[in-house]
């Protein structure tokens, strides 16, 4: 028997079903009738951003955050109640009578905006798609109250964080107390306002790190942000406040600068096809970084290996019993006895120096750099003094006028920072820079002594070589072994990287060692052969397996690239580029000692008929972004900022998990400071993977890597060489031919036939375009590998590439384009080496 429902009770149940739906769909806003529970989301407009309880991991207190909308990991980027769970989900967020936000469980009050509003208006609460909570009037749409000036651990874009001048309301981060608990925790960044202002991290009232003032350009002690171009950064420092906040270029991009509980600062960016994110900057990052390490007075060098305070010039430690056991807290003091005030001192430069901490300076925007050196210089108090504003040829003035605190020195970037010394200090100084050869009198008798004594060491070494025809020397060692053996001292490589007589970060190998090890560089222990030389398999008497690179004696690489190639990998360690363990030099024999990586470099892979097949695309594209995360590092986050010169697919080498590594640096050249592309009359390179601008005119940047990844991309995508030619266009090359197609809409036709359309179609076009973005003429164009990162990380729409220049070759009879070796070509006056790819 079938049960009727009345008509009546029917409808009723529709229409309560009907007035609920509002209620379990999301939406942006909170009103006086609509309240807010615990299971409901507010979601703002453009879905960017969504508001609801959460609780944090392994926890099951409740709290109402922001998290992006729109990723998979759920990121929370702001609490409203952190010092104020709620231990069950009976939580409701409401809009009072007074118009404020009220969070209650029950009777019970759990937190308010508490501010005063006068208007008659109702109030609303909306979620913002810049992920800032507002309390704004219903009618004139006016914010009275905004989660932005109440941030927690997180900034991000639109979010305004400074100082407020005339109310002294101050938007400041403050750490989570650990990763499960978003309660005010001890760590904390803030705008500090006194002298020249700077933001600090703090652990409660103890600074830990800072950036150092606003130089006109960036803050001083962050010189890496001279290389971000996807942010457009706004400081404002006026009457009314001292603030910073940033936007993205690209809007689909997501960043976020983060303080942990553990005291770090990070900036971060999402990578959407790992689904994670990924720190591209932290600070601290070195001992250097930590405020005060060396204490007043004294310099903090992070590059120095055995200990990286040094006193300024003109004092000395103040303790030599701390000094000596390597503890700099104490600082440093004015020698003993120097006068500094009216007898004849002056001022001793330190170059590429975070200025000392500026919130003691005195600060002085309306005069000149000069200026300021004369009023420092008059008055006996001041210590040191800088340029406040660095742009242009500088101006301004910042001068301290007593400890100078927290310096230290950057290996790129910084400014100049004046130091106030005695007399005799200023003399020393000046007799170092300009040495004892200064008087012609004195270089023309020390010139003919040195050729007196030359003429008699070439003789008496003639006679000695002659004498001991016949020993055998190939196990005599031009150098020992002890971290002291500077054969690099002379190098004018090393003198521009600054390096002391010692390296105490290469180990030196025994000739013997290294010929036991590879078994007489047998040809069975050969791994191939390259424009430099050969690489043999070795193995050392702990079983441990070497690579063991032996220069030829008449290869292109001579002394001075082999120095370059052993100092600069020595300071490198990422995990996608190859690992010195050590080099061997004799008088007859120059040799690098490197990781042994089985299976060889990647052109023997993609260019290989048989085992390319070896590769599919999930392969394929993590070699492709570990080489542009080795990039990276190179450009912008290493010690150094290097440019390699000679990226090419046999310059990539594969270990046993065929994670890719960069090797071969001996082409590598360092930039330092602002320095952003340099010219050579002597362009090396390989052909195929050098970009025009390099080939051309010998200027070279980091955009010239940029342009070899884009050959190496469509290499790896493709399995063919740059330098294969077609037969209906034989003056094309790859690029050229990528080019066509793509414009054709055939991109598709060009990917390896030996994926057999196992591959994500739309991904493998989005790394053909990106590719060809590297390829493009122009320098200026092409993105950076950090934009490069990012492309690769995310499904944001890229730009439509430009047509790029097909730099072809003619192919002479008889010409073998697979074999090692070197051509010397003129182009406008520039002598070009081309290396032969293998």
């Amino acid at each position: 028997m079938k049960s009727h429902m009345h008509p009546v009770k029917m409808f009723l149940q529709y229409l309560l079903l009907f007035l609920m739906l509002p209620l379990c769909s999301s939406t942006n806003t909170i009103t006086p009738n609509q309240p807010f529970r615990d299971g409901d989301l507010l979601v703002s407009k453009q879905s960017r951003f969504a508001l609801g309880f959460f609780s944090p991991r392994n926890s099951t207190l409740r709290y109402i955050g922001v998290w992006y909308n729109t990723i998979r990991e759920q990121t929370v980027v702001w609490v409203l109640n952190r010092d104020h769970p709620i231990n069950d989900s009976s939580g409701v967020l409401s809009i009072n009578t007074s118009g404020n936000l009220l969070l209650h469980r029950g009777n019970t009050h759990v937190w308010s905006t508490n501010v005063s509003i006068s208007s008659v208006n109702p109030t609303v609460a909306q979620l913002l798609d810049t992920g800032n909570l507002v309390l704004i009037h219903n009618g004139d749409k006016k914010v009275v109250w905004q989660g932005f000036d109440y941030p927690t651990d997180n900034w991000i874009p639109h979010m305004k964080f400074g100082l407020n001048r005339r109310t002294g309301f101050n938007v400041f981060l403050t750490s989570w107390k650990s990763p499960t608990d978003p309660g005010t925790g001890k760590y904390s960044y803030r705008i500090n306002a006194s002298g020249s202002p700077q933001i600090f991290l703090y652990q409660g009232s103890e600074p830990l790190w800072r950036t150092g003032n606003w130089n006109g350009l960036r803050w001083s002690g962050l010189p890496a942000m001279m290389y971000i171009s996807e942010l457009k950064i706004i400081f404002l420092n006026n009457q009314d406040e001292i603030s910073e906040m940033f936007t993205m270029v690209n809007a689909s991009f997501l960043q976020r600068v983060t303080v942990d509980h553990e005291g770090y600062l990070q900036r971060n960016m999402w990578q959407e096809r790992e689904g994670k994110w990924f720190s591209f900057y932290t600070a601290p990052r070195d001992r250097c970084d930590r405020y005060g390490l060396c204490g007043p007075n004294s310099n903090c060098d992070d590059s120095q290996a055995e200990f990286e305070c040094t006193c300024l010039a003109g004092f000395e430690p103040k303790s030599p019993r701390d000094w000596f056991l390597k503890d700099g807290s104490a600082g440093c003091l004015r020698k003993e006895g120097a006068k500094v005030c009216g007898n004849g001192e002056g001022f001793v430069k330190v170059g590429r120096a975070k200025p000392p901490d500026t919130s003691v300076a005195r600060v002085n925007m309306n005069i000149s750099v000069e200026a300021c050196r004369e009023e420092c210089l008059k008055e006996c108090s001041c210590s040191g003094y800088a340029a406040a504003n660095v742009s242009g040829s500088g101006s301004g003035c910042l001068s301290w006028h007593g400890d100078l605190v927290d310096t230290r020195v950057f290996p790129e970037g910084g400014q100049d920072l004046y130091v106030r010394v005695d007399a005799i200090t200023l003399a020393e100084n000046q007799k170092q820079s300009k040495g004892f050869l200064a008087k012609k009198g004195m270089m023309a008798v020390l010139v003919v002594g040195a050729t007196m004594i030359m003429v008699l060491l070439v003789s008496t070494f003639w006679f000695l070589r002659k004498k001991m025809k016949g020993r055998g020397r190939q196990n005599k060692m031009l150098y020992n072994s002890r971290p002291g053996a500077t054969w690099w001292q002379d190098s004018p490589g090393a003198k521009e990287r600054g390096e002391s007589t010692t390296n105490s970060e290469l180990q030196f190998f025994d000739l013997n060692t290294i010929v036991e090890a590879t078994n007489n560089f047998s040809s069975e222990n050969e791994l191939g052969r390259g424009g430099f030389g050969s690489v043999y398999k070795g193995q050392l008497y702990n079983g441990q397996e070497i690579a063991v690179k032996k220069l030829s004696k008449d290869s292109g690489q001579g002394k001075e690239e082999f120095k370059n190639e052993a100092t600069l990998i020595a300071k490198l360690q990422h995990v996608n580029l190859v690992r010195l363990l050590g080099c061997c030099i004799t008088e007859e024999e120059k040799m690098l000692v490197y990781e042994y990586l089985p299976n060889k470099s990647l052109d023997s892979f993609i260019f290989d008929e048989t085992k390319r097949s070896l590769l599919d695309w999930r392969k394929r594209f993590e070699i492709i972004v570990g080489i542009a995360r080795a990039i990276l590092y190179l450009h912008e986050d290493s010690r150094l900022r290097i440019i390699h010169r000679d990226l090419k697919a046999s310059n990539v080498l594969l270990d046993a998990e065929m994670l890719p590594k960069i090797s071969d640096f001996g082409l590598a050249r360092i930039f330092r400071g602002n320095q952003m592309e340099e010219n050579t009359n002597r362009v090396v390179g390989t052909y195929g993977y050098m970009s025009p601008e390099y080939a051309m005119e010998g200027l070279f940047s980091t955009k010239s890597d940029v342009y070899s990844f884009g050959v190496l991309l469509l290499e790896i995508i493709t399995g063919r060489k740059n330098s294969t030619h077609y037969r209906d266009n034989p003056s094309i090359n790859l690029v050229g031919n990528v080019w066509n197609l793509w414009e054709e809409d055939k991109a598709l036709d060009i990917i390896d036939s030996s994926l057999e359309k196992s591959y994500p179609i739309d991904e493998v076009l989005r790394c053909i375009q990106i590719g060809l973005l590297c390829v493009q003429e122009s320098a200026i164009d092409r993105p950076t590998m950090l934009t490069i990162i990012f492309m690769l990380g995310n499904n944001s729409a890229l730009p439509f590439p430009k047509r790029p220049t097909f730099i072809s070759k003619t192919t002479h009879k008889g010409e073998d384009l697979s074999s090692s070796g070197e051509r010397l070509l003129s182009v406008n006056n520039v002598t070009l080496t081309l290396l032969q790819p293998r």
